[in-house]
């Protein structure tokens, strides 16, 4: 165990969330299906000087390389934007528009002229050798999340093009997909407030949970990444890319700085660099760390003005935190059990209100389990009426999808009289049995149709 404060570690994050409807500079779907292949081509790449005149170093060592890209064009995934064939098409307007609304939210100072840069990558994953990207604001004093050791301020956000999918890499030639380049990507920086692994992996749940808030954003596996930036004392910014999930953040952050600990031990020099964080929680070196001299003016498109009209389409959604404490506290639920409700987006206070003769704790559980039967408002309409129990519900709704009818005398509530009645005859044939043991008979006999919590309560009553 580290003592990180002794260390000074310094910890900053840059999350990338992908955003859903169309690329950022033409109309090809971000489905990111790769159903069809269309294309093939080969290309190899160099690396250019950038605005301040001189030629970036991790460009030149990818340049070095010498390698061959071939890249695939999938059916509707791509066009001759992504090829670098054709000028970029106007800006997608609802990404800018959620971009401006991340922004507000964040408390950031917005740009009145916001200028596409390309930034220099000579790796492959851009085509064209470069990535379109623009900032949308700094952060201000106000721009930060909190989280349990201390707030972690906002540097920046910024929009930019994802950048495409690797395949696979034999030798000299690497293939990528064109499906995911040109998908719009949200860049939120922090500044290196983190103080430890820990912190870092909670800065990156909060901000990851406040992006799921809005409704544009993609969801699923890789739509979402997470890169960190730390220091140590005597130390030298490293960047850790690729984290597969964040519980493993941690670990693989403690092994960073073990591993700079001991090149300082050592005598030696951390070089400033871009590695890998691998699956075993280890890193290794992808490429020098890449500085300003990769970016220039994008002269293909216009400075994009934020204007009154464009400000006035930010939507600020209700957080996901929010909508998860509304829920614990209106109908007294479990935190996990919100958060389970809200993550499949159902809505449950409609469902509380038209089936209010079901407890609303039961009725989520279900919800969960069976939200996608298209026949659950059938059964639920039962189950609200009393003339089934929650144990059958699996049953009717299979009667429902082969198109039966629901034969409510195979599973209708037996009544409380009718369970006073045996409970009386089984008290008199054997005086001696405990609850549990009448209980036992009872379900066994009954089969899904009597209410556990009644049936103990009709027990108890009739045992006084």
């Amino acid at each position: 165990m580290f003592d990180y404060e002794d260390l000074n570690l310094k910890i900053g994050l840059e999350i990338h969330q992908q955003l859903s409807n169309r690329k950022l500079f033409c109309n090809c779907s971000t489905k990111f299906e790769e159903k069809e292949l269309d294309l093939e081509f080969l290309r190899k790449l160099r690396a250019v000087a950038g605005e301040q005149g001189y030629i970036d170093i991790a460009a030149q060592f990818e340049e070095s390389k010498n390698r061959e890209f071939i890249y695939h064009g999938h059916k509707d995934e791509y066009c001759l934007v992504d090829c670098d064939e054709e000028p970029p098409h106007e800006i997608n307007q609802d990404a800018l528009i959620t971009a401006l609304s991340v922004a507000k939210l964040f408390k950031i100072n917005i740009s009145d002229n916001i200028q596409v840069m390309r930034k220099i990558i000579t790796d492959g994953s851009a085509c064209s050798s470069f990535q379109r990207t623009m900032l949308i604001g700094l952060g201000t004093q106000d721009s930060f999340i909190e989280t349990t050791q201390g707030n972690v301020r906002i540097t920046s956000l910024c929009l930019e093009e994802d950048a495409c999918k690797i395949e696979k890499i034999n030798e000299n030639k690497v293939n990528y997909s064109l499906s995911r380049q040109g998908i719009p990507l949200l860049e939120i920086r922090t500044e290196p407030d983190i103080k430890t692994p820990e912190q870092a992996k909670e800065a990156a749940e909060k901000i990851g949970m406040i992006l799921r808030s809005f409704s544009s954003i993609l969801r699923g596996i890789g739509t979402i990444r997470q890169d960190v930036n730390l220091s140590i004392q005597n130390g030298s910014r490293v960047e850790i890319k690729g984290f597969q999930e964040l519980r493993a953040m941690p670990k693989i952050i403690d092994y960073e700085i073990q591993r700079q600990v001991s090149i300082i031990q050592q005598g030696k020099k951390v070089e400033k660099e871009v590695r890998k964080a691998n699956e075993n929680g280890t890193t290794s070196f992808l490429r020098p760390l890449p500085g300003a001299a990769r970016m220039y003016p994008d002269t293909d498109i216009k400075t994009i003005l934020v204007t009154k009209e464009l400000l006035n389409k930010i939507k600020i959604p209700e957080l996901i935190t929010d909508k998860i404490d509304y829920l614990q506290k209106k109908y007294d639920l479990s935190k996990e059990l919100s958060s389970e409700v809200i993550k499949k987006k159902i809505n449950l206070s409609d469902y509380a209100d038209k089936y209010k003769n079901i407890k609303v704790g039961l009725l989520s559980g279900m919800l969960l389990v069976y939200h996608e039967e298209p026949n659950l408002h059938k059964a639920l309409d039962l189950l609200n009426s009393g003339k089934i129990t929650k144990d059958v519900i699996e049953k009717v709704l299979n009667d429902l999808k082969q198109g039966k009818k629901v034969d409510l005398d195979k599973y209708k509530t037996v009544s409380n009289k009718e369970l006073e009645k045996e409970i009386k005859k089984i008290l008199r044939e054997k005086k001696d049995l405990t609850i549990n043991a009448i209980m036992g008979i009872l379900m066994n006999k009954y089969k899904g149709k009597v209410d556990g919590k009644t049936l103990i309560e009709i027990i108890k009553k009739e045992m006084k």
